[in-house]
C-alpha cells in the first residue's frame, strides 16, 4: 500500500488552513490549498502559498462548478488526489430566532453542501486508485451544542453525519473517513462570524439578547488565559492522523485543552459502541475497517 501523500485542503487562505498546511510541507507532503478569490481578496494568500511550494486552486465550495474545475485541476498539478481536507466553513453568532432561512441556507451550502461537493469531486479519483483519506475539520459543537452559534451547530452535525456515513460507504474501496472536532481556537474566523439578518427579532429577549455579543466580547480573555490552546495542537493533531496506519484511524478526535473537550470524550465513546452494536445487528461489521 503506497503512502498517501498528496493533499487537497479548502479553506487554505488562513486560520487552521494556513497552519495545517504549513505543517504538511514541513512533512514533506505535496499539498494543493484551495481557496477563493484568488486573485482578489486572497491574492497575497494566494501568492503566500505559491512562495512556499504550494499548489494553489481557486475554488468556492458553493458552486458546482467551481469545485469541479478545482478538484481537477488540483489532481493535474498533483498526479492524483490522496488526501481530501475538508477544512472551509462559516461560523455564526447570535439568537438562533433572528437568523433567516438565507442565513441557514448559506451557512448550510459552506458546512455541509460544500463538504458534500468537494466530497464528491475527489471519490472518482480515490476510487481508481482503490485507496484515500477523507478528513472533516468539524467542531466539539457539533456533539454539544452550545448557545448563540446560530447555525453554526446544526450545520457541523449534519457534515460529521455525512462524514459517518462516508464511512461505511467507501470503505471496501480502500477509502477513510475520519473527524477532527477542535474547541475554539484564536483565529480570524473568530472576527469574521456571521451575523442574523433579522436582529429586530430579539427585541424581547431582555438580557439575553445582548448575551452573544458579550461572549464574543469575552472570547479573547479566554484564550488568554488559555494559551496552551494554541493552533499547533491543530495542524499536530492531523499529521499524527495522517502518520496512523491506513486503515487504524479513529473515526473522530478531539482537540480541546479546556473543559468542552473531556466532556465531548465521552460521548464520542459512547457513540462509536453503539455503532459498532448497530453494525454487527445489520451484519455490516465488515464496513467499519477499511479494505486495505
Amino acid at each position: 500500500m503506497k503512502k498517501l501523500n498528496k493533499v487537497l485542503i479548502t479553506g487554505a487562505a488562513g486560520g487552521f488552513g494556513t497552519k495545517i498546511i504549513e505543517a504538511l510541507l514541513k512533512e514533506g507532503y505535496t499539498v494543493t490549498g484551495a481557496l477563493r478569490d484568488a486573485t482578489g481578496r486572497n491574492k497575497a494568500a494566494a501568492e503566500a502559498l505559491r512562495q512556499r511550494g504550494v499548489f494553489v486552486v481557486e475554488i468556492d465550495v458553493t458552486d458546482d462548478d467551481s469545485v469541479e474545475a478545482g478538484v481537477s485541476k488540483a489532481s493535474d498539478e498533483m498526479g492524483g488526489i490522496d488526501i481530501l481536507i475538508n477544512n472551509a466553513g462559516i461560523g455564526t453568532v447570535g439568537i438562533q430566532e433572528s437568523f433567516t432561512a438565507e442565513d441557514w441556507k448559506k451557512v448550510f451550502d459552506v458546512n455541509v453542501f460544500g463538504v458534500q461537493r468537494m466530497t464528491r469531486a475527489v471519490l472518482p479519483f480515490m476510487k481508481k486508485q482503490q485507496q484515500g483519506l477523507l478528513l472533516l475539520i468539524s467542531s466539539l459543537s457539533a456533539r454539544l451544542a452550545v448557545p448563540f452559534p446560530g447555525p453554526y451547530c446544526p450545520s457541523k452535525w449534519a457534515a460529521e453525519a455525512l462524514a459517518e456515513s462516508y464511512r461505511t460507504e467507501v470503505s471496501n474501496m480502500g477509502i477513510e473517513s475520519c473527524i477532527i472536532e477542535p474547541g475554539a481556537f484564536p483565529t480570524e474566523f473568530i472576527g469574521s462570524l456571521l451575523q442574523p439578518s433579522d436582529s429586530e427579532r430579539t427585541s424581547d429577549y431582555g438580557v439575553i439578547k445582548d448575551m452573544p455579543e458579550a461572549m464574543l466580547a469575552s472570547i479573547e480573555s479566554v484564550f488568554e488565559a488559555n494559551p496552551e490552546q494554541s493552533l499547533n495542537r491543530i495542524s499536530d493533531t492531523v499529521i499524527d492522523l495522517l502518520k496512523m496506519p491506513h486503515g487504524d484511524r479513529p473515526i473522530r478526535t478531539e482537540v480541546d485543552t479546556m473543559f468542552m473537550g473531556e466532556l465531548v470524550i465521552p460521548l464520542n465513546e459512547q457513540l462509536e459502541a453503539a455503532n459498532i452494536k448497530m453494525y454487527e445487528a445489520f451484519k455490516m461489521s465488515h464496513l467499519i475497517k477499511v479494505k486495505k
